[in-house]
């Protein structure tokens, strides 16, 4: 698809809605952040959606509380960042103004490898890149799109966010050179990273919590593959202070012998949700997560089951994926 498409899109409409996936992490909400002061600065009246609350721990971001968990009716187009799977927007299929999304025209801003399933976009924008951000910023300066101070810290949060702070695999030279860009342009990583760190912050209660989880998580295949299973009693009761997975999700990837990280969930309706991280040289998350309808990063990413099955049946069928791959992951490197 042309990127002309994507500028006479935002000539020809006023009011823009951005989307964000129903599990919004800080390239998610930042590169939406962007886009709402890079079209505020165009004139344009830019609104914000996510079909689920913002984590607490992406709070530190200012403008977090402008995104809306419903869908306004009143767009004249809409844009999607850091997501192209339709699986990613649950929600809206109970959105009493879903059927507004297909009568107006949409487009798709993603960096993920994942093949676009969303059936309302009419423009795709989807090009490898560390982030959404990297994408964004580069088609601001391909139209000469303003970017105030606020935009510029925003794209640097979606790029540092996805890439861990510059040092993941899918880092390029180029990544490496926008935030280089944006740091010219008056962005002190040190100040967004104080910032960042100050929301990271926990509650002795949180503390004794992920204690609790640590003792409970369970190896697999000669201890490749680490799990944790959050139920809903816990999802419900600490949710609202910090995402459980993520209390632990990144220490578990440090177990001697690990390769594979990942956190269950299972919610009242039956839902099991997973999130998926490997550690370097083991990049199997986003064919581990596609398997079940989901998708990602091949060192990140995410499922949902809503076919009834148990969490027994999700995490058998997970772990013997997971260890297949790592094993054909092994034999291409023996060969190679």
């Amino acid at each position: 698809m042309s990127t002309a498409a994507i500028q006479k899109l935002i000539d020809d409409n006023q009011k823009i809605l951005i989307i964000q996936a129903d599990n919004p992490d800080g390239d998610s909400l930042a590169s939406a952040l962007a886009l709402e002061q890079i079209l505020g600065d165009m004139d344009k009246q830019p609104s914000l959606y996510c079909g689920v609350d913002i984590p607490t721990y992406l709070r530190y971001l200012s403008g977090w509380d402008r995104v809306d968990n419903q869908l306004p009716k009143d767009f004249d187009t809409s844009i999607v960042v850091d997501a192209s799977a339709q699986v990613l927007l649950e929600r809206l299929s109970n959105d009493p103004n879903k059927s507004l999304l297909k009568q107006k025209p949409c487009l798709v801003i993603d960096h993920h490898s994942s093949p676009p399933t969303i059936d309302f976009a009419d423009i795709k924008h989807i090009k490898p890149a560390v982030a959404t951000g990297e994408l964004i910023y580069d088609l601001s300066q391909k139209f000469k799109w303003p970017l105030n101070l606020a935009a510029k810290e925003f794209l640097a949060v979606s790029i540092m966010s996805d890439s861990l702070g510059l040092v993941s695999e899918g880092t390029t030279a180029h990544s490496i050179k926008v935030i280089a860009e944006l740091v010219e342009g008056g962005v002190s990583l040190a100040k967004l990273e104080d910032a960042r760190r100050n929301m990271m912050r926990k509650s002795p209660e949180l503390l004794a919590y992920k204690g609790r989880l640590l003792q409970r998580i369970e190896f697999y295949d000669n201890n490749r593959i680490v799990t944790i299973t959050i139920p809903w009693s816990e999802i419900e009761k600490y949710s609202p202070l910090y995402n459980p997975t993520m209390l632990v999700l990144d220490e578990m990837r440090f177990g001697e012998n690990t390769d594979v990280a990942i956190g269950f969930k299972t919610y009242r309706d039956g839902r099991i949700t997973a999130k998926i991280k490997t550690n370097y040289g083991k990049a199997i998350a986003d064919k581990l997560a596609e398997h079940f309808g989901g998708g990602g990063h091949p060192y990140a990413s995410g499922f949902k089951v809503t076919d009834g099955r148990t969490i027994n049946e999700i995490k058998k069928e997970c772990i013997a994926l997971a260890s297949a791959l790592l094993d054909n992951l092994d034999k291409d490197h023996a060969t190679t």
